[in-house]
């Protein structure tokens, strides 16, 4: 019985990453880049950080998608004019900003 608790207190901590909504941006940013050089600026940083990333290319955006093997992908979108961070993390920004985040704000 005393393993369970542990056991329970694990699982709900892993499955509250999961109940926030993924519509809703962890952070918007405002920015004067276009996408594509916004995209440019924030790519080395996350690669100098040995974060998998994935881009996309619409039209309007970019998308960068960097893997987690824990919790679910974070996402950064860049817009003309502005960026949507989407993080879930299952700590994210407890303990300050992730690499992402702080990548995300450096090429504003």
């Amino acid at each position: 019985m005393k393993i369970l608790t542990p056991l329970a207190l694990v699982a709900f901590v892993l499955l509250s990453g999961c109940a926030s909504t993924p519509n809703d941006p962890t952070l918007t940013l405002q920015t004067k880049k276009a996408p594509e050089e916004y995209a440019e600026c924030v790519l080395p940083k996350l690669h100098e950080g040995a974060l998998h990333t994935t881009v996309s290319e619409t039209q309007r955006s970019y998308r960068i998608v960097v893997s987690s093997k824990v919790a679910a992908d974070d996402v950064l979108e860049a817009y003309k004019g502005k960026v949507f961070l989407y993080e879930r993390a299952l700590l994210a920004s407890t303990f300050g900003p992730s690499r992402l985040e702080r990548a995300a704000q450096e090429c504003l």
